[in-house]
């Protein structure tokens, strides 16, 4: 008996994208329907090309079209991501949809690290990505992503930023000779930020990265001040003196009422390559107890691996390496975790606009 469009987008309706709450047809992610007798044909646009969940949703769609008769069921995939914020919030970056900020408090918990593998797995998933090193006295982002070069000029006179694995890069170190120290009052560094932020052609993406400084100054309130930020990242090591920093950079973001998402714990363990036994040389849980304390998401440990050593000093991140390593696998999960709760932040600011 053949089928029906009108039986299949009813089927449909009960396939839920988990993340959103909501069932697939009304958040108008159904495109391209196609029905011919037990023949069914769709794509599927996901509010992000990194979508954890998406083998769920495919495994969904599968099982209640088979129970209403469909023999052959073909589903091809798209992505359109969504601000986090209305496009009127966004004026200084119109052509950025999300803004991710990258914190820590203290300096040493691999916040950069975290930051350029971030970035690079969100492009290796398929999305626009630009990547600003803000940290202006310590930019150590070139170094990690291996690219130099100065930045030309843009047709309308803007900076054109520096491209590498997919990700639009824009650091202090690409006009400054090579060790030349940067010794900035506080102003200069607000000021550097600005610039980096009004005068670069980020163009259109999806998300923006943002790897701050250590600390609670200058460049987090410019920063803060000036672009809406859709969410923090929290980054840090499993002991108390990194948590202590963490905990002050939370309550700086809170008060400027800059959402947090949650805290990836850097450093977590290491796992000998010889024996296999994990040792947790920086203490143990620490980061998951602050995540639980002050009602934060916890996005997993980050272990110790020599891969990311290597990979940042040879401008191969982790996530980009032919081998990776643990870590790669869990930084990689830590992009698909970011970019879904963008994609409800994206819902929950716009609640009586479907997503299409």
């Amino acid at each position: 008996m053949a089928l029906s469009e009108t039986a299949v987008m009813d089927a449909l309706r009960t396939v839920q994208e988990p993340e959103l709450g909501r069932d697939i047809v009304t958040l108008n992610m159904v495109k391209d329907l196609e029905v011919s007798d037990s023949a069914v044909s769709l794509k599927i646009e996901l509010t992000t090309p990194a979508c954890p969940l998406k083998d769920e949703i495919e495994r969904n769609v599968h099982s209640v079209l088979g129970n209403i008769g469909a023999k052959e069921v073909t589903v091809t995939w798209g992505a359109m991501v969504r601000r986090a914020q209305p496009a009127q919030a966004a004026q200084l970056l119109p052509g950025v949809k999300n803004i991710i900020a990258v914190a820590s408090g203290k300096g040493g918990v691999g916040k950069s690290t975290v930051s350029a593998n971030l970035a690079v797995a969100l492009a290796m998933e398929g999305a626009s990505v630009g990547l600003l090193d803000a940290d202006i006295t310590g930019p150590n982002i070139p170094l990690m992503l291996g690219i130099e070069g100065a930045p030309a000029a843009s047709p309308d006179g803007k900076i054109t930023p520096l491209e590498r694995y997919g990700v639009k890069v824009i650091s202090i170190q690409f006009f400054v000779p090579e060790g030349q120290p940067i010794v900035w009052r506080g102003p200069l560094i607000g000021g550097a930020i600005q610039q980096f932020l009004r005068d670069v052609d980020w163009g259109e993406l999806d998300y923006l990265v943002i790897d701050l400084p250590p600390g609670t100054s200058d460049a987090q309130l410019t920063l803060a001040q000036a672009v809406p930020i859709s969410g923090a990242l929290l980054v840090t090591t499993p002991q108390d003196v990194a948590l202590a920093d963490v905990g002050k950079a939370l309550a700086m973001f809170r008060r400027m009422s800059v959402p947090v998402m949650g805290i990836v714990e850097n450093m977590s363990n290491f796992i000998c390559p010889h024996c296999g036994e994990a040792t947790e040389i920086f203490g143990r849980g620490g980061g998951e107890r602050f995540a639980q304390r002050n009602e934060l998401e916890y996005f997993g440990g980050v272990p110790i691996d020599v891969k990311v050593r290597q990979g940042g000093d040879a401008g191969v991140p982790a996530v980009a390496q032919r081998e990776p390593g643990a870590a790669a696998e869990v930084l990689r999960a830590l992009a698909r975790q970011v970019a879904a709760r963008m994609s409800v932040r994206a819902a929950q600011a716009a609640p009586a606009i479907t997503i299409s």
